[in-house]
């Protein structure tokens, strides 16, 4: 695929640079109530409100976090050659829903795309923008507690970086397969949280290794997982679920514009961009909240993962993993 990393991706050695809401279904899925916008503060930052739901969920849901979500889904997007999904899809499929649609632009754009198609996209947090697409809609709701759709419903059930969020993926995948029609796709996409390079420029004890290392600690903590590329947790969960013809699809993603390759020099940009854009938001739960560490250690860590990450002699990249697979008929 044009864009993707080999294993030894020539490095420039030139470069230089430095809504719409549904209405309440039942238990799971939370009335639009006042307490719904009551976030959580935490060092400056909002969090979603645990009004309604128990979820812990580790990211801001502001305007800054949802920039960066939409980078990467620019970034993700081009990784694809420009595709949404994997999964063989018709031109006439019906009814999607998109579990933890962040900022809710891959339901914007899964929306526009389809049209005749009826769009739900499903957060923790009204975050989303109200003038969207007619045939998409925004649901309040919790993945990790009991479905409420109907058996066999959708034709394509759509998850993305939901990694340090599920404590159960074999679970959620049997939701996913229950709410599946019978030859339907789910298809889920996520990203190691592993910085990695294959030619030793990114050294052992270095800032950027430091992060991976303290979020596969931090999700082991936690008990969610972070490193669900790595493990192989997804894949399993598909494989216990009991869907058929399991697809992985596998790209490196380069962190900043070293890549000689115009493509991957692209994706590298600006997939340094939306790391680069909110650092802070990244990690300030899972640094402090769960691993201990102070504000201003955080502060101190930041500078110094920022000076690496714009550091062009380090030829990092991470693991994207798209994985799909169809319900048996």
């Amino acid at each position: 695929m044009g864009g993707r990393l080999t294993n030894q991706q020539p490095f420039d050695e030139d470069d230089d640079t430095d809504t719409s809401y549904g209405d309440d279904a039942s238990s799971s899925t939370a009335s639009l109530s006042a307490s719904i916008f009551e976030y959580r503060t935490i060092h400056g930052r909002t969090y979603h409100s645990d009004k309604n739901t128990n979820a812990e969920y580790w990211t801001p849901n502001d305007d800054r976090m949802a920039n960066a979500e939409d980078i990467i889904h620019h970034c993700i997007t081009l990784a694809q050659d420009g595709k949404l999904f994997q999964a063989p899809l018709k031109p006439d499929i019906q009814r999607v829903l998109d579990v933890g649609t962040g900022s809710g632009i891959w339901a914007i754009d899964f929306a526009d795309q389809f049209p005749t198609a009826s769009v739900i996209g499903t957060d923790l947090s009204p975050s989303q923008p109200t003038w969207v697409p007619p045939n998409l809609k925004f649901e309040i709701d919790d993945a990790t507690k009991d479905w409420t759709y109907p058996e066999n419903h959708f034709d394509y059930i759509h998850m993305r970086y939901l990694f340090g969020s599920i404590g159960d993926w074999p679970a959620l995948l049997k939701q996913a397969y229950r709410s599946c029609k019978p030859g339907g796709y789910v298809e889920s996409f996520e990203a190691s949280c592993v910085f990695q390079s294959d030619d030793g420029s990114l050294k052992p004890g270095s800032p950027m290794d430091e992060w991976g290392k303290v979020f596969v600690e931090a999700g082991r903590r936690f008990g969610r997982p972070f490193d669900v590329v790595g493990d192989g947790i997804v894949e399993k969960a598909f494989e216990e679920a009991g869907f058929e013809g399991m697809t992985v699809w596998d790209s490196k993603c380069p962190i900043g514009p070293w890549p000689v390759d115009k493509k991957a020099k692209e994706i590298g940009t600006y997939a340094l961009m939306s790391i680069d854009s909110d650092l802070e938001g990244w990690i300030l739960y899972i640094w402090t909240a769960v691993m201990g560490w102070s504000k201003e250690e955080v502060t101190v860590y930041v500078a110094h993962l920022r000076k690496q990450l714009r550091d062009r002699r380090v030829h990092a990249y991470v693991k994207y993993r798209a994985i799909y697979a169809r319900k048996p008929e």
